[in-house]
């Protein structure tokens, strides 16, 4: 059986370091030289909900969290993983802020690229504007399908998602080391960090999963996918 990705996927598929190379070779060097790369720690903010948006990142290793800042819970977005864009939807005509926050799940390098040279080769490279058109369309995508499933599915089918995405979409393998913390899943889910436990623990005992400390292996991938999309 073919296994689709979940509808609310936590990422998009498309790897988007491809779109660089649209660039001529004198845009890869301006780029370059536009470019700075940071190393963050585990749990550093790497952009700031509110802050000024003087830059693109561009993740190049690591895994990220795109969220919402409320009073009283964070609304989380997307994850973000290695050679993917994380502050894109920040720049638009008229808007000069970060619309969301960004923090980091593990040690992870992000390269900062000034926004005015960005821009720039988007106004002059018609291949490299078309694959950054592409690239938001995928994310606002992405973000509608999550949002559908917040709101439209019980909490089994909202974990099986997770579940999925984070197996086929972001470790890509059946068996993986978790670096998200239980509060993280609950925020990514919109559900309590009791009821994230209780279903957890439920696949577990119906054997579509298996868990040990923060190891986490799918057994039952085709079962997630049906509670995916009928739970």
């Amino acid at each position: 059986m073919e296994r689709t990705s979940p509808m609310g996927s936590c990422i998009v598929e498309n790897q988007h370091a491809a779109c660089f190379d649209s660039l001529t070779e004198e845009e890869k060097e301006l780029l370059a030289k536009s470019t700075v790369d940071i190393a963050y720690k585990k749990g550093e903010v790497i952009s700031k909900q509110g802050s000024f948006a003087s830059h693109v990142i561009f993740l190049q290793e690591g895994l990220v969290k795109v969220y919402i800042q409320g009073k009283s819970k964070d609304l989380i977005l997307k994850i973000i993983p290695s050679n993917h864009f994380i502050g894109l939807s920040s720049i638009y005509e008229g808007n000069n802020a970060f619309v969301y926050s960004a923090s980091t799940y593990i040690d992870s390098v992000a390269s900062l690229i000034d926004v005015n040279v960005f821009k720039s080769l988007v106004r002059k490279n018609p291949k490299f504007a078309y694959s950054v058109i592409n690239i938001q369309n995928e994310n606002a995508a992405q973000v509608y399908g999550r949002f559908y499933c917040l709101t439209r599915k019980q909490s089994h089918g909202l974990m099986a998602d997770l579940m999925l995405c984070l197996s086929n979409r972001v470790f890509k393998a059946e068996r993986f080391n978790l670096p998200i913390s239980r509060s993280d899943l609950a925020d990514l889910t919109g559900l309590s960090i009791e009821s994230v436990l209780r279903i957890m623990k439920e696949f577990k005992e119906d054997g579509l999963i298996d868990t040990q400390g923060k190891n986490i292996a799918i057994l039952e991938p085709d079962s997630l996918l049906k509670i995916s999309q009928f739970g």
